[in-house]
C-alpha cells in the first residue's frame, strides 16, 4: 500500500527528474545549441535563437523580458526570474509564458548571486534584476551559464554581455481618436554585441501582456528602478527588525559569493 507521504516524494522526485531533462535544441550554423525565440526576435539574432552558455543584457521594456522568455517557455523550457518584482504573473501568462515552468524569486536577499548560480544549474534561462553593478559576482556568474549551458539574461546593463536588446521606441494598435482599447503593442528593438552581432540590429516587434497596457515612460521607469528598489530592500534588511517566526532555506554552496 503506498501512503500519501511516500505518493508525495514520488511526484517531487519525478518533477526534479523532469527539471533535470534537457529539452531538444535546434543547432546554428557552428553546430552550438541553441534556446528557442519567437520568430520576431529570431530574425534579429545571428543565430536566430540564444547561443546556450551566453549572457544577454535587456534593457528599456520589461514587455521586451517576457517576449524573450516566451520562446523557452513555448518550447518546454523551464525559465527563472530573480530579483524583478515588477514582473506580473498576469502579464507572464497572456505573453503566452507557462507558469508552471516559471520560478520567481523577486526578493532573493544579500546572497542573490547564490540563488542565480544555484538555478543556473537547473533552468534553461535565468532573468536577473541586480541590486547594483555585480562586479566579480557578475562574472563568475557568467562563467557558470556557459559551464552548465544555460542563458543568463541581465535586466539593465551587464558588463561583458554577449548580446543587448534594448527597446528604443513603442507603438501601438487598437487606440482611435478617443476611443478604443489598447490590443498590441510593438517595439524598436535594437540588437547588438559580440562577434556576428556587432553590427547592431533593429525591428519593429510586436508584444503582448498586460504590461504593455501601461505608457513606455511609465513600463521604462519601473525598469530603471528595480535595481533601486532592490537596494534599498538590500539595505533595510541589514537593520535588526523583528519579523516574528521564519523559514530559513538552505541553499548549497554554487561557488558564488
Amino acid at each position: 500500500m503506498v501512503t500519501p507521504a511516500a505518493l508525495t516524494a514520488r511526484q517531487d522526485l519525478a518533477a526534479l527528474r523532469e527539471i533535470a531533462q534537457v529539452p531538444a535544441q535546434r543547432s546554428g550554423p557552428a553546430g552550438e545549441r541553441l534556446v528557442p525565440v519567437v520568430p520576431p526576435l529570431a530574425a534579429l539574432l545571428p543565430q536566430e535563437g540564444l547561443r546556450r552558455g551566453s549572457t544577454v543584457a535587456v534593457t528599456g521594456s520589461a514587455s521586451l523580458v517576457l517576449t524573450l522568455l516566451c520562446g523557452p517557455a513555448q518550447a518546454g523550457g523551464w525559465c527563472a526570474v530573480v530579483g524583478f518584482a515588477q514582473l506580473g504573473l498576469l502579464a507572464a501568462a497572456e505573453s503566452g509564458i507557462a507558469l508552471e515552468r516559471l520560478a520567481l524569486v523577486p526578493v532573493p536577499g544579500p546572497r542573490w548571486p547564490v540563488v542565480v548560480a544555484t538555478l543556473l544549474d537547473a533552468m534553461d534561462v535565468v532573468v536577473v534584476c541586480p541590486p547594483a553593478s555585480p562586479g566579480a559576482a557578475g562574472r563568475r556568474l557568467m562563467a557558470r551559464a556557459r559551464e552548465r549551458g544555460a542563458v543568463l539574461v541581465a535586466v539593465g546593463a551587464w558588463e561583458g554581455a554577449d548580446l543587448r536588446l534594448a527597446a528604443l521606441e513603442r507603438r501601438w494598435e487598437g487606440v482611435g481618436a478617443g476611443h478604443g482599447h489598447v490590443r498590441v503593442g510593438h517595439l524598436l528593438v535594437e540588437v547588438s554585441g559580440r562577434g556576428a552581432a556587432r553590427r547592431p540590429r533593429r525591428a519593429w516587434v510586436a508584444v503582448t501582456g498586460s504590461s504593455d497596457t501601461r505608457s513606455s515612460d511609465t513600463e521604462s521607469a519601473s525598469m530603471e528602478s528595480a535595481s533601486m528598489e532592490s537596494a534599498s530592500r538590500e539595505s533595510a534588511s541589514a537593520r535588526p527588525v523583528d519579523r516574528g517566526p521564519t523559514v530559513t532555506v538552505r541553499l548549497r554552496s554554487a561557488g558564488v559569493a
